[in-house]
């Protein structure tokens, strides 16, 4: 075995074939529970199907199939050849279409557990639990063409993008690095509960106290809202938390008219709010 042919191994069924948990499969990547951190949440190790090499953005390293095996191993070159030579593996098949992609302005340069203060401070001023904000969110530290690094909080997609809140710069506070798309959280429920964004998901388990034993989808952006109609097919429950807004308003009724006999409309609850989050910041616990 030379590193020519090592390179050759199909890097996804190889770590496929050792056991580790995959998060969620996309067109171009495969993102997997980290193997260098026990009990991991949230997936953070990605693969890059088409060039076949993987990013660790927990380590803010990567590499070919020879550097994950020296990494994983702490070992040589030569020993992680030998451990490729021990068995067989599917030879990776570089597709021949090439998509010409924009190149993109940002770069991320590393993803952590949330553990900066000021971001920790953001989240307990909102009166969000922090445990529920560290299971679900990360921190983000990326930059523009410009170089300079900043950070934020950050909430994934399904589509593996992140949904940056930056409370450090008044530039940018707001984005997406990567593809814009909703959240889904499966728990098995014919219940489902619907968020505009996820500061007003982790207020909602916040005030319950706890994860209930429903499924979630986090629009991101009510702009989204129309994705979600084939995935409300077989709710018996719909559960809106939307903003009194004018946006919140509309996305109200639009699924109100989808989906009539299923919706219930929870900002009656907090009429007198914002959004569920202002309502949680006001209450008293």
């Amino acid at each position: 075995m030379n590193c020519k042919k090592a390179k050759q191994i199909d890097l996804a069924s190889y770590l496929k074939k050792q056991g580790f948990k995959t998060g969620k499969t996309y067109t171009k990547d495969i993102w997997f529970y980290s193997p260098f951190r026990n009990n991991e949440k949230t997936p953070s190790f990605k693969i890059d199907i088409n060039k076949n090499v993987w990013y660790d953005f927990g380590e803010g390293i990567g590499g070919t199939i020879i550097d994950f095996i020296m990494k994983y191993n702490n070992c040589s070159i030569k020993e992680a050849l030998i451990i490729l030579s021990e068995n067989t593996f599917p030879v990776h098949q570089q597709k021949k279409t090439v998509i010409n992609e924009t190149i993109p302005t940002y770069s991320i340069k590393k993803v952590t557990e949330l553990n900066n203060q000021k971001l920790l401070d953001y989240v307990s001023n909102r009166k969000i639990n922090l445990q529920f904000a560290k299971r679900f969110c990360f921190q983000v530290h990326y930059s523009f063409s410009n170089g300079n690094e900043i950070f934020g909080i950050g909430f994934m997609n399904d589509s593996g993008g992140l949904e940056i809140t930056n409370i450090i710069s008044e530039n940018f506070r707001k984005i997406c690095l990567g593809k814009k798309e909703i959240t889904t959280i499966n728990n098995n429920s014919k219940i489902v509960s619907i968020f505009e964004s996820w500061s007003d998901f982790l207020s909602y388990l916040t005030i319950k106290k706890q994860i209930p034993k429903e499924n979630f989808i986090i629009l991101n952006s009510t702009s989204m809202v129309s994705k979600v109609t084939n995935l409300l097919i077989d709710y018996d429950t719909i559960k809106l938390f939307f903003d009194n807004d004018n946006a919140g308003n509309k996305a109200t009724a639009y699924l109100k008219m989808k989906f009539k006999n299923s919706i219930i409309d929870n900002r009656i609850h907090y009429k007198n709010y914002n959004d569920l989050n202002e309502y949680l910041t006001n209450i008293k616990q």
